[in-house]
């Protein structure tokens, strides 16, 4: 019989401020603190310790799968705690759990330290907005927060596909419905298709993940509606050209001009670490769609949309470097921090040198 109690150590997890989870047999529990790996001082997990958590903890839909899968995502619950994302792995033929932890609240994107004219995203009433970056970058709580702010102040019928439910969303002025890949519908291709016939006014697609995907994300977005989805993708050039790759060279040009017309921006995002070493702050690039930048997707000059950006902050558009510097000019990140979160340190060192001799960027 197992002795570890997977739910009371999700509670003492979110209790740390631990945003992460992984669990592994021989080995005693891991929590992520501040971005941070902690190994926990508790007896080594047993092969019936997995079992009993995931029997535990997967919904009865999906029991039987979860107990037998390589892979599976799905979502749990704590009341008065919180929700979390959990993924069933196996590594050495044996079962392995990495769960993230989802709070309830959804804060606005102001509250999560994003720029205040990111909100105007929402304004749009159709076209396709990215947001993009690595795992674990919280792509998922600024889809969430942009979400609900559509949510809040428009009377509209917003449909989610996600893989799982993450954030549950409760409805104010819009309607939300929220479908489960695999589950309530079997694919995000499949979904965004179906979603059209569902009298939507927004639709989220948790992830592009193939040539299909697009399509039918852009083929929502042409027709009128308003698009969220997300991308593994480091920045803006990296993604329209992520999304331009997906297809065949001779299809290429065709999907620049479709791109170019419907995109409406792309939040690129990472997480840093703060001074007392356990808050995490998004840094993030922002690429608004412009005359200009839909000009340069059109003509396959995407190489140069980093320097349009950098040198057109008033158009509600920021680098990383930037977003990087502003938290350190405010005192929340160290020099150090800073320095290993850029891909392009000549140029914030060019910028803190220039911080301190009054030259202005």
């Amino acid at each position: 019989m197992s002795n570890f109690d997977v739910v009371s150590f999700l509670c003492k997890a979110v209790e740390t401020g631990g945003s992460d989870i992984h669990l592994s047999v021989g080995e005693r529990p891991v929590l992520r603190i501040g971005g941070r790996i902690v190994k926990i001082d508790m007896p080594i997990l047993t092969e019936e310790d997995l079992y009993t958590s995931i029997d535990l903890l997967a919904p009865q839909i999906l029991k039987e799968r979860a107990l037998k899968s390589n892979d599976i995502d799905f979502a749990y619950e704590i009341a008065g705690v919180s929700r979390f994302r959990v993924n069933i792995s196996r590594q050495m033929t044996k079962p392995k759990l990495s769960i993230r932890v989802i709070p309830f609240a959804i804060k606005t994107p102001v509250e999560l330290g994003l720029p205040e004219y990111i909100k105007t995203l929402t304004d749009a009433r159709s076209g396709l907005i990215l947001v993009t970056g690595k795992t674990g970058s919280g792509k998922s709580t600024t889809l969430a927060s942009l979400i609900n702010e559509i949510n809040i102040n428009y009377r509209k019928h917003i449909i989610t596909l996600e893989d799982p439910v993450e954030f549950v969303f409760k409805n104010r002025k819009s309607i939300v419905t929220q479908r489960q890949i695999e589950i309530d519908t079997e694919s995000f291709t499949d979904g965004i298709k179906y979603a059209l016939r569902q009298d939507p006014d927004v639709i989220l697609v948790g992830e592009i993940r193939d040539e299909d995907s697009v399509k039918n994300a852009l083929l929502a977005a042409e027709t009128g509606l308003l698009v969220f989805a997300t991308l593994h993708t480091k920045d803006s050039v990296q993604t329209i050209s992520r999304i331009i790759n997906m297809f065949k060279p001779a299809f290429r040009d065709n999907i620049r001009e479709e791109i170019a017309e419907v995109l409406v921006g792309v939040i690129s995002q990472k997480l840093v670490v703060g001074k007392d070493k356990k808050s995490r702050y998004p840094v993030c690039e922002v690429m608004m769609s412009t005359p200009t930048i839909r000009d340069l997707i059109k003509k396959g000059r995407t190489d140069e949309v980093y320097g349009y950006i950098k040198s057109n902050s008033f158009e509600n558009m920021t680098t990383f470097n930037c977003s990087i510097f502003e938290l350190l000019n405010k005192g929340l990140i160290t020099e150090e921090e800073a320095l290993s979160a850029t891909e392009n340190k000549i140029e914030l060192q060019q910028m803190i040198k220039g911080a301190f001799s009054g030259t202005k960027f």
